[in-house]
């Protein structure tokens, strides 16, 4: 008696989506691999569940709940429903007694294809200094050239005189363009390719030069590095970004008359350039021959002056207040900085030297991985991207490394990896990124596959499962499984955000453009709010949207 009417209350008070679905039936709302490991999380005291197909409503599996388990972060009392033997293709959905029933979700093969098309989509729509338009079930989104005429060259002793620095993508919820920042964009999106290219060409994405002789991932790609080559200065520094004087307010793009600026060079701007003309050199040489030798003569350019700038130079940002991507020198911390300064030479030098084989750039390489022992960082962002300096070391197919060295940073890597997976394995909400909460929480969680991706390429001959179901949980808590019971991807999966941190969905009327990943909670785990005012948890940015393009990636389906 006193459990039914405890069970009757919680019913009472559970929250429904807007369809009737119960919010207290958390999962991954767009779906499953048919091979993987398929499992709820429900929110509610429960004993029994079922997974009904939606096209017919019958029972395609039902079994028991594990639980009830104390998740620490929400202080939930959470049970866990277990269908992975469910293998079937199809649409189904979950429905727990005396608790509710879930939203259609999918399992099937290709149920990373969509995500990815149209995650890929928010970035075609981030383009600057050009008109966008694109149709999205059934709804347009569209704005006009924007930002023609970027920028001035005032703050970098050039006068009140225009030099071109149009094309890149604008960087998140507003329209400035971040050197640093696109570094940890493009580093991992040409991770992505190097490492999963055969799936990601299958893929046609909704742009107008798709069907082209380059790859249309590689098509959107170009357009960060054309503006990116703009930003090399002509002794090889590289300025920091383009910006207006501070941010502007909640309109469309092409509504936004401020000048723009270059802004000094910085040490971390030129070395990410470096690292990213690099690798632009050798992924476009198959398709561009022309346009790869522009980028490695630019890399070129940037290690030299870098060669004889060895200090940590920061940007001067006086009179601009906008984004600062200012990497403060901490000593002590997780990083493993040398004296604080950042690693991300390292990266430079990394990508120069799988892209050209130089002698001397390997010394310089392998000087600088001895000097952090060839540790990687648990996590990463765009103030220390040496973990992709690292990988590129680690999986290159050049002779002359130093085979010591190789087996350190494999160590670290696995060491690393195995980390994550026992994180991974301590949430209430599966992730392997944890507690640790903070601004971009989202992004950090998609971007631990990487290093579990790594590791799970290293370890293929030993059969070790977890390193890929740790990346596949990334997945499912950025896609509903989480405390929320809501996708964190814009137009993606069941209750995605409504209302961003992004100054066209607050300039279109309010509606949400489609693809992005917002930043998530912090400082704890309930503290999300869709509220396009709330910058710290629901703003979008192109880094955190690179890695789930890259956690999507390593999950679409082989070519038949």
């Amino acid at each position: 008696m006193c459990r039914a009417l405890v069970i009757m209350a919680t019913l009472l008070a559970a929250p429904v989506g807007a369809a009737g679905e119960s919010l207290q039936i958390r999962y991954n709302t767009v779906g499953y691999l048919p091979n993987a490991e398929k499992l709820a999380t429900i929110a509610a005291p429960c004993t029994n569940f079922t997974v009904v197909r939606v096209t017919d409503g019958v029972v395609a599996f039902q079994g028991k709940t594990t639980g009830p388990v104390l998740n620490g972060d929400t202080q939930e009392q959470l049970y866990t429903a277990d269908f992975s033997a469910l293998r079937q293709p199809g649409n189904y959905r979950i429905e727990v007694p005396l608790v509710g029933k879930s939203a259609p979700f999918r399992i099937a093969a290709d149920v990373c294809r969509e995500p990815f098309s149209t995650v890929m989509l928010g970035m075609y729509l981030w383009r600057c200094g050009t008109a966008v338009s694109a149709v999205y079930r059934g709804q347009t989104f569209a704005h006009a050239a924007c930002h023609t005429n970027d920028a001035w060259l005032d703050f970098v002793g050039g006068g009140h005189t225009n030099k071109d620095g149009t094309q890149g993508w604008h960087d998140a919820g507003d329209y400035n363009k971040y050197v640093v920042n696109a570094g940890a964009t493009v580093g991992v999106m040409f991770r992505a390719w190097e490492d999963f290219g055969a799936q990601i060409r299958q893929v046609h994405l909704a742009i107008p030069e798709s069907g082209g002789k380059l790859p249309d991932f590689l098509v959107e790609l170009k357009w960060e590095m054309d503006w990116l080559l703009k930003m090399q200065a002509p002794d090889g520094s590289v300025y920091h970004k383009v910006t207006t004087k501070q941010f502007g307010p909640f309109i469309m793009p092409e509504a936004e008359a401020g000048e723009r600026y270059f802004t000094p060079w910085s040490s971390e701007a030129t070395a990410d350039f470096v690292a990213m003309a690099a690798q632009a050199a050798r992924i476009y040489k198959p398709y561009d021959p022309a346009y790869a030798s522009r980028c490695l003569e630019a890399a070129q350019r940037s290690y030299q002056f870098l060669q004889a700038h060895p200090e940590f130079h920061k940007a001067d940002s006086a009179g601009i207040r906008t984004g600062s991507y200012e990497i403060r020198t901490e000593i002590n911390e997780s990083s493993h900085r040398l004296n604080g300064i950042p690693n991300n030479r390292l990266w430079a030098a990394a990508e120069l030297w799988e892209t050209t084989g130089s002698p001397d750039v390997l010394r310089d390489l392998e000087a600088r991985i001895s000097a952090i022992q060839g540790q990687v960082n648990f996590a990463f962002d765009w103030d220390e991207l040496k973990d992709l300096g690292l990988l590129t070391y680690l999986f290159s197919q050049r002779p002359d490394r130093d085979p010591a060295l190789v087996k350190l940073v494999r160590s670290n890597l696995l060491a690393v990896a195995d980390e994550m997976v026992q994180t991974n394995c301590l949430q209430g909400y599966p992730n392997p990124f944890g507690s640790r909460y903070g601004w971009g929480y989202n992004g950090f969680v998609a971007r631990q596959t990487l290093v579990l991706m790594a590791a799970d390429r290293l370890t293929r001959p030993e059969n070790k499962p977890e390193y890929r179901a740790a990346g596949l949980d990334a997945l499912n808590f950025l896609l509903g499984r989480n405390y929320y019971g809501r996708s964190f991807v814009t137009g993606i999966g069941c209750r995605p955000p409504l209302h961003p941190h992004d100054r066209r969905s607050g300039g279109d009327n309010g509606v949400p453009w489609p693809g992005y990943l917002v930043g998530g909670p912090w400082p704890r785990a309930t503290d999300w709010k869709d509220d396009q005012r709330d910058a710290r948890t629901n703003e979008i940015a192109i880094n955190w949207n690179a890695a789930l393009i890259y956690a999507l990636a390593a999950f679409l389906e082989a070519s038949p």
